[in-house]
């Protein structure tokens, strides 16, 4: 029944979406500076009745259906971006794909002309943050322990064993199970001044290179360790562990799986975010109907990084007024739109 009442929804939201909207509301970002299209940004509203209202209307009703619904719904989802991108509403969905794909070598090298900053850092895993928290824990556990001998009475001996307890289980939780610690150090990163850029430029790089390739994006989270959408299970529309993937579904996957951490890539000399994503870019390649061997596993991540540093050089302004939508916490449709309207020289 909410399937029905679902797709009923969509197809008159789709029928009330007409592309005259973009033109009657035309917004330019031209220059790659981030504030400029911030300000951009916070002109893009969605208070008249365009075809973007319809969007956020569908997108707001995803929301509120079960989790165990929203698999099916996602389905729609994409239904309607289609047909949207049909009547000339949303010109850029999938337009990484109509510029076609062609894998082909690709050679250390090659990543530093595309922008890569230090192209050795790509699929070494970062352990900044782990080393940073363990550090600290270990430390300041070892100056209260040295100080609490001062102290008068029983406290004098029961706080440096106690303090001393803190950093020995911590140090056997992190070599046996360091997935226990992640929420901690995730929020320790956020000490770093360069993490809230770092998240933005990376979930933004995402939702950007699924858009221009044609999946349907649902959702996403400025906060590490926070659930993200699932790209690669929108775009097949089932589970990832049921279907064997051809040579051109295992492309595009790559690129969007690969795309946060090519942005990192290209602003800093470390890339922190790339775990997560090498062990998207893993399932992926495991689940290629042509088994890869590891010489084509690691061409594969060179091409997708190389081939994610280009998309988001020729779609710069759809970069920074994403970035400048995401940052203001804008809505699905608002980050949609904001792809939308801008314009890369």
């Amino acid at each position: 029944m909410q399937s029905l009442q679902f797709r009923q929804f969509l197809k008159g939201a789709a029928l009330a979406a007409r592309p005259q909207s973009l033109r009657q509301h035309h917004v330019s970002v031209q220059r790659p500076q981030l504030a400029k299209a911030a300000s951009q940004a916070s002109q893009i509203s969605l208070a008249e009745p365009t075809a973007y209202n319809k969007l956020k209307e569908v997108y707001d009703y995803l929301q509120s259906l079960p989790p165990s619904d929203r698999q099916e719904a996602s389905n729609e989802i994409l239904s309607t971006l289609n047909s949207l991108k049909e009547d000339g509403t949303l010109k850029k969905f999938g337009k990484r794909l109509e510029d076609g794909l062609e894998r082909r070598n690709v050679f250390i090298g090659e990543l530093k002309r595309v922008g890569v900053k230090v192209p050795d850092s790509i699929g070494k895993l970062s352990v900044r943050n782990d080393a940073a928290f363990l550090i600290t824990v270990v430390g300041s556990t070892s100056v209260v322990a040295v100080a609490g001998q001062f102290l008068p009475g029983d406290w004098g001996f029961f706080v440096p064993y106690l303090t001393g307890a803190i950093s020995i289980a911590v140090l056997v939780i992190g070599s046996t199970a360091p997935g226990f610690l992640q929420f901690f150090i995730d929020k320790f990163a956020q000490i770093f001044p360069d993490y809230r850029e770092r998240v933005l430029r990376h979930e933004a790089a995402h939702m950007l290179a699924g858009y221009l390739m044609g999946v349907p994006v649902t959702g996403y989270s400025l906060d590490i360790g926070k659930a993200h959408t699932d790209f690669a299970e929108a775009k097949l529309q089932r589970s990832l562990i049921e279907k064997r993937l051809d040579e051109t579904e295992v492309d595009q996957l790559a690129l969007v799986a690969m795309a946060g951490a090519s942005s990192e890539a290209m602003k800093y000399d470390e890339v922190l975010g790339q775990n997560a994503d090498m062990s998207d870019l893993q399932r992926i390649m495991l689940r290629s109907a042509n088994k890869m061997d590891n010489a084509r596993q690691q061409n594969m991540t060179r091409w997708a990084v190389y081939e994610c540093c280009r998309l988001l050089a020729d779609y710069s302004a759809e970069y920074e007024a994403l970035q400048a939508a995401m940052k203001s916490r804008g809505s699905i449709a608002e980050c949609i739109r904001a792809i939308e309207l801008a314009s890369s020289s």
